[in-house]
């Protein structure tokens, strides 16, 4: 399923005529892994809004969804390296797709180029409200007494929300049942229904749902308790603990300009230095990463790290798809 949102402003469509013939000289896509709605989705409208205004060209959002996001990275990855199609993803599209799907048609690692590291956000653990527990102990001790009829939704295989669910699984001893999604947001709203009783799901996506009341937050999956959301203990607090963080970034095709890559670099670099695009991150419980740890090079070094780190433990736990 393809969408696509142009996202914009009045300021960006005035600036436009001032770069004359020079990039961006046209909208610039920018391609979401999964549905309109989840954190991902979140994540590349508050970033692409504000670049656009940077680079004074319109943004257009085009998700592209299935397949745990390896449809979206593959059409980057053959794009056209041009900095007119860009992609958003994360630890899950990025790293984890590498290591769990056997015949991609792209390289992960080198048929594309980074472009910025984004925020990092950790998971929560919630559930519907009609789960008849309220502590994480509670709630563990349930799933192992009914280890057939709970379900949990995932945006897919190697999504974050998957990785999330296999390092609950393993701290804590208890499962589910897996329902993949093609986005965190339908399954939210399923979550919010009780078509679906648990996820582990990034802050960003689950917080709001949680301060209205519509679902309830047990643990954050993080070494220490957001500022955003102090009243949520941490699962080590529980006896249970874990550290599962979904960090953004933004990539282009192999062989797109460095001077491109750098534009669009320094475009996001202003953007997460914006007073209110960092006040509105950190009320959304992300973790902001410093320009230096922005910049190509460093990402690049940061994304084969975690490529190397996950590739093991998704190994171990021999999630695999043929």
């Amino acid at each position: 399923m393809l969408r696509r949102t142009v996202v914009t402003s009045l300021a960006a469509s005035a600036a436009a005529p001032a770069f004359g013939d020079t990039y961006p000289s046209r909208p610039i896509s920018l391609v979401v892994p999964f549905a309109a709605g989840g954190p991902t989705d979140l994540m590349a409208r508050i970033v692409g809004e504000h670049m656009a205004r940077e680079l004074g060209q319109q943004f257009v959002i085009d998700n592209a969804t299935g397949a745990a996001g390896t449809i979206a990275v593959g059409k980057v990855a053959r794009a056209v390296p041009d900095g007119y199609t860009i992609s958003i993803g994360h630890l899950g599209t990025h790293v984890a797709n590498g290591s769990i799907y056997r015949n991609l048609s792209y390289d992960l690692l080198t048929d594309l180029v980074p472009v910025a590291r984004l925020p990092s956000n950790p998971m929560l653990i919630v559930t519907a409200n009609a789960m008849p527990t309220h502590t994480l102990k509670e709630l563990v001790g349930y799933l192992k007494a009914n280890p057939d009829r709970i379900s949990g939704g995932t945006a897919g295989m190697g999504s974050g929300s998957h990785l999330g669910a296999l390092a609950f699984f393993g701290a804590t001893g208890a499962k589910y049942q897996l329902v993949p999604y093609r986005g965190t947001g339908p399954a939210v709203q399923d979550l919010i229904a009780n078509q679906i009783q648990v996820m582990v799901d990034q802050s960003s996506n689950s917080l709001p749902h949680v301060r209205a009341g519509k679902i309830r937050a047990y643990a954050v999956t993080a070494r220490a308790r957001s500022a955003a959301m102090p009243d949520i203990a941490t699962a080590a607090e529980a006896g249970y603990p874990m550290e599962v963080a979904i960090w953004h970034g933004l990539w282009a095709p192999k062989g797109t300009p460095t001077e491109i890559v750098a534009k669009l670099n320094g475009a996001a670099i202003a953007t997460l230095q914006d007073p209110a695009i960092r006040a509105r991150m950190e009320d959304l419980g992300q973790d902001l990463p410093t320009p230096a740890e922005m910049a190509p090079a460093a990402f690049g070094d940061f994304h084969r790290a975690e490529f190397a780190k996950w590739k093991k433990i998704l190994g171990d736990a021999a999630v695999k798809v043929e």
